[in-house]
């Protein structure tokens, strides 16, 4: 009968036998019509109605393999459901393990059937919603399956999207690397769980398995429990190892402590500060208080009279828990540590001390923009010291100021306010003297007051900006400044200060400072009070969102709806789908403003979730609402949705980037740099060329502010066109006729394309993938510097530091060399301008002949080296002498050049190094990031391994003395010292700092393009 079997050219014999009434026969034809189903299924399909009947017979025992041939059968007719509904009626005759494309497609149908049964079970709250039992089976069967091969990714996906949190756990536990098992389900759960409160369920889950391991992974713990806002949880881990005797656990207490900080959630880390419990036999009052001022004090920082007095009282108490217990006495040294880690005091000191040492910011450039701008021209005036604050953001050098007092003081009214207020971001993070440095400005008690308002307004809003996101001391000085003034101009920048530095603490009693402010409806001050109200409340989703609601129907003003509108937008930060109500409510409101807030809403609700949802909602306000501002805010907020990834986002916008209508296009341009920030991201450059070259004004200024957003900290060696974009904007600032708004947009491109001295980046992601809220609440008020320049200020909130420190046991940086595997070139300095750049502007390049060029260098070698040999000696002589007063430092023209002489030529001499040592604290750009390699025999070895950023450091041989390499005082950076950096890759800033005399001109080179 088999070789028969194999003949067949037609299955109607078999399905003939079908009508037999034996059971014997019926088995017969229905096993064989299985076995040829492949070839003969258009011929069964005639018949599936018999084969159906004999499925629903409830006698015939061989019915299992009925429903297996009709769901075969429905496979190939391409109807997948009836084929899944008879496949789970065929029970264990459907295999799971079989290797079929039929199979394949019905898991792939089985599971996303059974995962969006699960999910709306789960958003309609219910549980005991049917779902088929079978179904419910093949699904276990094929995650046993899964987990039966290794393959536990596939079944940790699996899992996670059909909400079988059980097998999750199954999967994680069962797995070889459980460690690795975990970071893997994070991330996946970060990227692939849309639902908020689901993915929480899933990090509470992973909490569990983590606590559960014989040595848990502390570090990925205590990012969950951030997530899950959980103070409680971290605190008592932070304890536990703070406690430990083991002085290895201490360092990852602090390297915890670090990467929390990164994540700028200021009111839950306060909270977790406040939970650590104090050391036992000592008065926990002195703890709360000192743990501010003793850090300050172990930084060797000048600290004001009262603090003074607060840091002997710390010795004391030191000296009574001595005595009590020696391990308790090490603790209570620790939790001073932490305390001031938590608190962002430390990281706050040694970001700017960072950043005051090696400032390479070059004032040559904005010399170029000050002498090309007309004195007339306010918004040029205003856009160059806007340039300059964000140039030297953190640095604390205003150089440029001291020297330029006459031309500033053309500034009045507003101007002025922004003009004092760039003082906040030159000293961001000036913690210690920022009241005393804006002191001349602040307003006086007193009888009439001090200078104009609008300084003094200016300085209420840079101590807020010094202050940004870790306001403990200045709160308090801002509240009065607030409440003792009518004067709506000083309002305004006590606002906008308050809310900087209360940023996210949800404080009731300031909240109600700020609105009684609002409800003396007044436009200017009720503007930014709206702002600082979100600020304030930023991603609590409180009530008070509707209360502001309705103040923004009543009031008249266009400015407090649009402050407001802002705010509400900053309370849902994060919400995702809880936000959803307001989010509907404001996008159908009758005024423009409230649904332009509304846009915001959703960028920030959903910001960097990559959400399709938000997506499709925001394209759609894009291309159909009828205001101009509604639609450019639209296309602006896919930025924010998206700079989780940002190589979608040239995609997604490239269409609206060649929009008839300008606004849509300026709305791409900013999109773009918002996502693909610092990323060099070649797509994203390439969508931004054209927009540069606009015929709009306002769309060209975008496109460049945009393009500096992409290309900051990105150099021309790795991409070309970083050059040829200086050049363009160099080109836009001498131009006579240029519009003035593409100028001022060149000018803050220039001064965001060098901002902080050449060393932050704009990042919205910390390194463990949460957003940074700081930075995304910081670009989200910048991008309505539209309507109010002030706010301009807002960009230097993103900036992070691109910066490996690495710290030891005291919190202090000692010297630590490691290795970037790459050739220096590609990630240095830009090198400074030089000095005949009007005339330049006019001259073509002369051909040289290469012969002669040849020659003369040779000729100069000799006499460049023992140039450089005696600019080498100076720069250390003068080095000791660099004064804290910060007079002559960042004259980028010193290392000029050096740069030019020892380059050129001894590239010529001999091949540029593969590799380069850098030296601890070193300026690692995030492109350098994959290049970093720890070396094997050193003394220190990191706590964890992270190519930037704050990294604690194990010593591996304590009995020796340390050397340490930051102090507060600038001293040079040896660049002698840093094995194979020939090319002047990070020539000391002292010889920037401290020499006086005139620049050399340099040497003759060979011009290669």
């Amino acid at each position: 009968m088999a070789t028969a079997v194999t003949m067949v050219s037609s299955a109607g014999g078999l399905l003939a036998m079908l009508n037999e009434t034996h059971p014997l026969l019926k088995l017969h034809a229905l096993s064989n019509l299985n076995a040829f189903v492949d070839y003969f299924w258009p011929e069964i399909s005639t018949s599936v109605p018999i084969i159906e009947s004999l499925y629903e017979d409830e006698e015939f025992d061989q019915r299992q393999l009925a429903a297996l041939l009709v769901s075969k059968v429905f496979y190939y007719l391409g109807e997948l459901n009836d084929s899944l509904s008879y496949a789970l009626g065929a029970g264990p005759l459907f295999d799971v393990s079989e290797d079929s494309d039929y199979v394949h497609t019905l898991l792939a149908k089985a599971i996303d059937e059974y995962a969006s049964l699960k999910s709306k079970a789960a958003e309609s709250n219910d549980e005991a919603a049917k779902i088929d039992t079978r179904l419910e089976a093949i699904v276990e069967r094929m995650l046993d399956k899964c987990i039966l091969d290794g393959r536990y990714q596939q079944a940790i996906g699996m899992a996670i999207e059909c909400r079988r949190l059980d097998k999750l756990e199954e999967a994680i536990t069962r797995s070889d690397n459980i460690q690795a098992t975990l970071s893997y389900c994070i991330s996946a759960s970060h990227s692939f769980v849309n639902l908020r409160e689901y993915r929480r369920e899933v990090l509470r889950l992973l909490v569990k398995v983590h606590q559960k391991l014989p040595s848990p992974d502390y570090l990925s713990i205590c990012q969950c429990l951030m997530f899950l806002d959980e103070p409680v949880g971290v605190a008592s881990i932070l304890e536990k190892l703070l406690r430990s005797e083991n002085k290895d656990d201490a360092l990852l207490a602090f390297q915890i402590a670090f990467d929390l900080v990164e994540n700028e959630h200021q009111a839950f880390l306060l909270n977790v500060r406040n939970l650590l419990s104090s050391a036992k036999s000592q008065p926990s009052e002195p703890v709360q208080q000192v743990s501010a001022s003793s850090d300050s004090a172990q930084n060797e920082i000048s600290t004001t009279s009262e603090d003074v007095q607060m840091t002997d009282g710390t010795q004391a108490v030191d000296r009574n828990v001595q005595e009590a217990d020696p391990n308790e006495a090490t603790y209570a040294e620790r939790l001073i540590k932490i305390k001031g880690i938590l608190s962002g005091e430390t990281s706050i000191q040694l970001t700017l001390q960072f950043l005051y040492s090696h400032n390479k910011s070059d004032l040559l450039i904005l010399k170029t923009i000050k002498q090309s701008v007309e004195v007339r021209n306010s918004v040029c005036h205003s856009a160059t010291i806007y340039a300059n604050a964000i140039m030297h953001a953190g640095t604390t050098v205003d150089t440029f100021l001291r020297e330029n007092l006459d031309w500033l003081s053309r500034a009045t009214n507003w101007a002025k306010f922004s003009a004092t207020a760039g003082l906040g971001v030159i000293h961001r993070g000036h913690l210690q003297q920022g009241r005393s440095l804006m002191a001349p400005y602040l307003p006086q008690s007193g009888a009439g007051g001090g200078g104009s308002p609008y300084s003094e307004g200016g300085a209420l809003y840079a101590l807020g900006l010094i202050h940004a996101n870790h306001g403990e001391g200045i709160k308090q000085f801002l509240r009065d400044s607030l409440r003792n003034t009518n004067v709506e101009v000083i309002q305004h920048g006590a606002c906008l200060g308050l809310g900087l530095a209360a940023l996210g603490t949800a404080d009731e009693d300031i909240y109600d400072d700020i609105k009684n402010v609002l409800y003396t409806d007044s436009a200017v001050a009720g503007e930014a009070a709206g702002i600082s109200m979100g600020l304030l409340m930023v991603g609590t989703a409180s009530e008070k969102a509707g209360e502001m609601l309705t103040y923004a129907h009543e009031t008249q003003h266009e400015k407090i709806i649009r402050g407001l509108a802002l705010g509400i937008a900053l309370t849902v930060y994060g919400r995702e789908e809880e936000a959803d109500t307001l989010i509907e409510q404001m996008t159908r409101d009758q005024d423009p403003i409230l649904r332009y807030g509304g846009m915001y809403a959703l960028a920030l609700a959903y910001s960097g979730t990559a959400n399709n949802k938000a997506i499709r909602q925001l394209l759609h306000f894009a291309v159909s609402d009828v205001s101009d501002d509604v639609r450019r805010t639209a296309v602006l907020a896919l930025g924010f949705v998206l700079y989780s990834e940002p190589e979608q986002t040239p995609r997604i916008v490239s269409l609206l980037s060649e929009s008839y209508n300008p606004h849509v296009r300026y709305g791409a341009a900013l999109a773009v740099g918002v996502s693909c920030a610092g990323t060099g991201l070649s797509e994203a450059i390439s969508l931004l060329e054209p927009l540069t070259s606009d015929v709009v004004d306002f769309v060209r200024q975008g496109a460049l502010i945009a393009m500096a957003m992409v290309m900051v900290q990105i150099s021309e060696a790795s991409d070309s066109r970083v050059g040829a974009f200086r050049r363009q904007l160099e080109k836009i600032i001498l131009d006579k006729h240029e519009d003035t708004m593409s100028k001022m947009g060149a000018i803050l491109a220039s001064g965001i394309l060098d901002a902080g001295g050449r060393n932050v980046t704009i990042k919205l992601l910390s390194k463990t993938k949460h957003d940074k809220i700081t930075a995304v609440v910081g670009l989200a008020v910048f991008s309505q510097f539209w309507y109010w320049y002030p706010l301009i200020y807002f960009i230097s909130l993103s900036f992070s530091p691109t910066a490996f420190i690495g710290l030891n046991y005291d919190l202090k940086v000692p010297k630590f060399e490691f290795l970037s595997h790459a050739k220096p070139s590609l990630f240095e300095y830009p090198r400074p301008t030089t000095v005949p750049t009007s005339t330049s502007a006019v001259k073509l390049p002369t051909a040289v002949l290469s012969t002669s060029a040849r020659a003369k260098a040779r000729a100069s070698k000799k006499e460049a080296d023992q140039k450089a040999n005696v600019e080498k000696s100076s720069g250390v002589e003068l080095s000791s002498a660099g004064s804290n007063t910060g007079k002559g430092k960042p004259s980028g023209e010193r290392d000029l050049d050096s740069m030019q002489v020892d380059t050129p030529l001894e590239k010529k001499a001999e091949p540029e190094p593969s590799f380069e040592i850098l030296t601890n604290p070193a300026r690692v750009v995030p492109s350098q990031e994959k290049f970093i390699k720890f070396l094997e025999d050193t003394r220190y070895m990191p706590v964890k391994l992270s190519p930037s950023g704050f990294v604690l450091l194990k010593d591996l041989r304590p009995t020796e003395q340390e050397v340490l390499s930051l102090t507060d005082a600038p001293s040079s950076t040896p660049s002698a010292t840093s094995g194979g950096s020939t090319t002047g890759q990070q020539p000391g800033p002292a010889s920037a700092m401290a020499v006086d005399e005139e620049p050399q001109p340099p040497q003759p080179f060979e011009y290669t393009s």
